[in-house]
């Protein structure tokens, strides 16, 4: 046989044993073509659609003339008007909006004398959001018929920007807990998607039949270790980030434990189904970069998630790390507690839940 007859059999033999590994095949499909959607649609650097509110302090008829201004630019979306200044900084605080626009009681002498006619009050912990907020800040207004004269006319400035949480606009501020969600999402569901596929290889699996252990059992107990170790994790992240780059903790230890337990027990659950699902580690493997890859483009971590079309927000909305991002930075950067901002934590809960009954479900099938 000669060398070209003897490199195509062992090609011949990789295929057909390529095409038998329907994950991996699959992957070599779905990859790029999951890249190709991602960056083609769904990765928008342009900042779009920011949900704001309104604090109307001076009941004068101008506030809807500008707030329509600022609207028609498309760089924010009016979802909420509050009473006053202090209940719009606690609706910052729990992410319900990322700025708020306020009108001052005097808007009317301001406007005739061409004075700065309002203040933002913008969550500057994403320093892209604040970015583009600070664009609005000397955007030219056109007032109604009604206002006073020396109102009309292009304004230098037309707002003042006050940014919370976050006023140099550095971007580790951002970074630090962001970094820490996807290092978790990465780690915890490695860690347990390979866990019962090694079980399985070295052929614990059978031992495990023979004991009384109920599947639910091991899942938990498969769980545990790991939650320590992704805790050991997050110190490192959000100590060494506070130390070498000055990223104040604003918030509660107790309320950011509970968040991080919760999130790192929904991806150690998440790793958990993988693990009935794949075959060998490196099914195991492949699985968890195909999860990796949304929640690190699709989470809020790197794009603004407003500016993502609403179907990539779908999307975003099932991976676990989406809802962490809120919480840590939450908690982390703006002191909000898991109260304020319960959805996210009932989400995680949730999905905790749906995932290790599945993967309990699946494993039972396996004993069987």
């Amino acid at each position: 046989m000669s060398a070209i007859a003897r490199i195509g059999a062992v090609a011949d033999k990789e295929f057909r044993q390529l095409s038998r590994d329907r994950i991996t095949f699959g992957m070599v499909v779905m990859l790029p073509l999951i890249y190709l959607l991602l960056f083609g649609y769904a990765i928008n650097p342009m900042v779009r659609d920011l949900p704001i509110g309104i604090v109307d302090l001076s009941g004068s008829a101008a506030v809807r003339a500008i707030t329509e201004q600022v609207r028609v630019t498309q760089v924010v979306d009016i979802v909420a008007t509050y009473a006053t200044p202090a209940e719009a900084e606690a609706a910052l605080i729990a992410g319900e909006v990322r700025a708020v626009l306020v009108f001052p009681h005097n808007l009317t002498q301001r406007l005739a004398s061409g004075d700065v006619v309002a203040q933002w009050m913008v969550d500057g912990s994403d320093t892209m959001i604040g970015n583009a907020l600070l664009g609005l800040r000397e955007m030219p207004l056109q007032l109604e018929a009604g206002v006073p004269v020396g109102a009309y006319g292009p304004r230098k400035p037309s707002f003042e920007v006050a940014l919370f949480f976050n006023p140099e606009r550095r971007s580790a501020v951002n970074i630090v807990p962001g970094l820490a969600a996807i290092t978790l999402t990465m780690t915890m569901i490695l860690f347990t998607s390979v866990a019962l596929v090694r079980e399985r290889e070295h052929g614990n699996l059978e031992l495990l039949i023979t004991t009384p252990i109920h599947p639910l059992e091991l899942m938990i107990g498969k769980l545990l270790p790991y939650v320590l170790a992704g805790l050991v994790q997050l110190v490192i992240i959000l100590g060494l980030g506070s130390v070498l780059f000055s990223v104040a903790f604003q918030g509660s230890l107790v309320h950011l434990g509970v968040v991080t337990v919760l999130f790192i027990v929904a991806n150690l659950a998440l790793g958990l189904l993988i693990s009935t699902i794949a075959q060998t580690q490196m099914q195991a493997m492949q699985l968890t970069i195909f999860v990796l890859l949304p929640s690190v483009l699709l989470s809020g971590f790197m794009f603004p998630y407003e500016a993502m079309p609403v179907a990539a927000q779908y999307i975003a909305e099932v991976l676990p790390a989406t809802h962490f991002m809120r919480l840590i930075r939450g908690v982390f950067l703006r002191g909000a507690d898991s109260m304020q901002l319960l959805p996210d934590v009932l989400w995680l809960a949730a999905f905790t839940a749906i995932m290790l009954a599945i993967a309990t479900h699946r494993f039972t099938k396996t004993l069987d």
